[in-house]
């Protein structure tokens, strides 16, 4: 039986190494193509031993830092503001579904499962959003469309506040006095870290990637075209990399990287959540299982 359990354990071990390696040489090709000459990387393709290394990527993006480091701007502040309005709108829902005494509760509860599972459709929800809210070429159209709220995340956060805060600690809360804000403010968001952790997470990172608001709302204003827009126009359209090329580049001949280019800006792109990602881990894994296992 230990025997057949060591077995059992090697095996599971291969395919967790496997899967880590399908997850981890992505992004090794990634960074060492965004590193490759541009001449051998349209003659060869991508490799990860190229035959030769080269800056013209990176070098075309300090040319361009301007252009860049605006996307760059504009994408964190669209990533903040909506991770910490999709916290804000999450945790109120989820913390009013997770309350029994809460009138409609179960009709409430209907209406975000029907959501996730049907949807008008892009053509009514351009519609909506241009002509009822009017948020095309705004800031808000990299925010509210589609973002701000996601039924799954509602119901995980849910789940965890049903399952995880004590009710014992929120009926002796009560007695004493304290009303729901102060219940949810004092005592529940506390004990909540790991799921609110593990929103924010999830929250920021489908605004950090999100590039489909941008092609679908921003017409005229390419000044708040976020990093994965910016990436995007570039990939789309060789004509406009060719122009966007400053005239200091082109008098000096540089030529403009149009394989490498997207390669290093997703590379520049990843850096800082591969950085806040590890600080989030633990909160991350221990949120998730506990607020959709229990469930």
């Amino acid at each position: 039986m230990e025997l057949y359990g060591k077995k059992i354990n090697i095996i599971a071990n291969a395919v967790f190494c496997i899967l880590a390696l399908s997850c981890l040489l992505p992004l090794l090709l990634l960074v060492i193509s965004s590193f490759t000459s541009e001449k051998i990387l349209a003659q060869n393709g991508y490799s990860f031993f190229p035959a030769e290394f080269g800056l013209d990527a990176y070098q075309y993006l300090w040319n361009t830092r301007a252009q860049l480091l605006r996307a760059y701007e504009m994408t964190i502040v669209v990533t903040v503001i909506g991770t910490l309005g999709s916290l804000l709108v999450t945790t109120l829902f989820a913390y009013g579904l997770s309350r029994k005494t809460l009138p409609g509760r179960y009709i409430l509860s209907f209406m975000i499962f029907f959501t996730m599972l049907f949807n008008g459709g892009i053509i009514p929800s351009y519609l909506m959003w241009t002509q009822v809210f009017h948020v095309k070429d705004t800031l808000w159209a990299l925010i509210l469309p589609n973002l701000l709220m996601s039924g799954f995340s509602v119901i995980v956060m849910r789940t965890y506040f049903a399952t995880s805060i004590p009710s014992e600690i929120l009926e002796a809360a009560t007695l004493d006095g304290a009303g729901e804000w102060r219940m949810l403010i004092r005592i529940v968001l506390p004990l909540s870290k790991p799921i609110l952790s593990t929103i924010a997470l999830l929250s920021g990172l489908a605004y950090w990637n999100d590039w489909i608001n941008g092609l679908y709302y921003l017409v005229k204003r390419t000044d708040l075209y976020t990093i994965q827009n910016f990436l995007n126009r570039l990939m789309s359209s060789t004509d406009f990399l060719m122009n966007s090329a400053t005239n200091s580049a082109i008098s000096a001949g540089i030529r403009v990287p149009s394989i490498g280019i997207r390669m290093a800006i997703a590379v520049i792109a990843i850096i800082p959540i591969m950085i806040i990602y590890p600080f989030l881990q633990q909160g991350f894994v221990k949120g998730i299982v506990i607020g959709s296992v229990k469930g």
